[in-house]
C-alpha cells in the first residue's frame, strides 16, 4: 500500500449521506466487513484497523434518495493487501446472493457493488507495480472479465472474516460535468498527474506514479448538474497531503487558479468545478 501513505497524496476518509442510518450499518458491516469506530444517534464513522476512518455515513434530519445522472460519487474503492484477500470477499458476496459486477484492468483486479442507496464501491487487489505496462507517461489500464475462479483459488479455502487490517482508501472516481476546467482544477490546482485518458470522457490521475488515485468521468453526461444538499450520495472526501507545506503550496495554486479554498470549521476545504467537496488534511 506504498501509494496510500506520504509522501504521496492520497484519499482517505470518504463521508456518504444515506436514507437509513442502520440499514447502511448494517450492509457496511456484515456485506462489506467494516468494524465500527465510533457512532452517534445519526452518524457512525467505520474502520478496518479499528484505528483509521475510511467512510464515515450519516443520515442527515432531511434525506432524499439519491438523484440520477448528477456529479458526485461514482464509487470509492478499498483496497486489500492481497489477491487472496480478494479471493474471500468474493466467495462472501457470492455465498450472500449481492449482485456484483467484475473486472481485470491490468493493474488490477476488481469486485463492484451498491450499498442500499446505490452508492458505488469497489474492492480491489492491485497486481505488483512492477508488472504494470507504462508507455509516455500513460499506465495501460484495461476492462476485461475477471479470472474468478483464479481469485477464488488464491483464498485457497480461508474464510472471510471482514475487512483486513491492512485496508486502505485505494482511490476515488466521481463524476463531473465535463473534464477540461476538471483537469485544471485537479492538476494545476490539486497537482495530480494524468496516468490515462480514456475515451475522452474520462481521465485518470494520481501522485507518485500510482494507477490513479481519482477517477474523473463525464459518464452521467456533459453539463450533468450536481445533486440537490438533501440527496443521498457523497458529502465529501478527503486528501492526505504529505505535510503542512505541501498543504498551503496546494491552497495557493487554487486560489491562482481561481477555486474555492476556504477554512470551514478548521479544516481547509476545496471544490472542484463540478462542486464535489474536497477537504484537504495533512498526514
Amino acid at each position: 500500500m506504498k501509494f496510500q501513505r506520504p509522501p504521496y497524496t492520497f484519499v482517505g476518509l470518504v463521508e456518504l449521506k444515506v436514507t437509513d442510518l442502520q440499514r447502511s450499518l448494517t450492509f457496511y458491516q456484515n456485506i462489506i466487513g467494516f468494524k465500527v469506530l465510533e457512532q452517534s444517534e445519526k452518524k457512525a464513522f467505520l474502520t478496518a484497523d479499528g484505528k483509521t476512518p475510511l467512510l464515515s455515513i450519516e443520515q442527515p434530519e432531511t434525506i432524499t434518495p439519491k438523484e440520477p445522472r448528477r456529479t458526485g460519487l461514482y464509487h470509492f474503492a478499498l483496497l486489500l493487501p492481497t489477491r487472496a484477500d480478494l479471493g474471500k470477499v468474493l466467495y462472501h458476496l457470492v455465498q450472500n446472493n449481492i449482485p456484483i459486477g467484475a473486472s481485470d484492468h491490468a493493474v488490477s483486479e476488481a469486485l463492484y457493488l451498491d450499498d442500499p442507496d446505490g452508492n458505488g464501491i469497489e474492492i480491489y487487489a492491485d497486481r505488483p507495480d512492477t508488472e504494470w505496462e507504462w508507455s509516455n507517461g500513460e499506465v495501460k489500464m484495461v476492462t476485461e472479465p475477471l479470472d474468478g475462479q483464479g481469485v477464488l483459488a488464491a483464498a485457497n479455502g480461508e474464510k472471510w472474516t471482514g475487512l483486513p487490517e491492512g485496508t486502505v482508501m485505494g482511490h476515488i472516481h466521481m463524476h463531473v460535468s465535463e473534464l477540461t476546467k476538471t483537469e485544471e482544477y485537479y492538476t494545476k490546482g490539486l497537482g495530480f498527474e494524468v496516468v490515462t485518458r480514456y475515451g475522452g470522457m474520462a481521465l485518470f490521475i494520481s501522485t507518485g506514479g500510482y494507477h490513479h488515485h481519482i477517477g474523473l468521468n463525464t459518464w452521467s453526461g456533459v453539463g450533468a448538474p450536481a445533486p440537490s444538499e438533501n440527496s443521498a450520495g457523497i458529502k465529501w472526501f478527503t486528501l492526505v497531503l504529505p505535510n503542512e507545506n505541501a498543504l498551503q503550496t496546494t491552497v495557493k495554486n487554487l486560489k491562482q487558479i481561481g477555486a474555492y479554498a476556504q477554512e470551514e470549521d478548521g479544516v481547509m476545504v476545496t471544490k472542484d468545478p463540478s462542486d464535489n467537496k474536497i477537504r484537504l488534511v495533512v498526514a
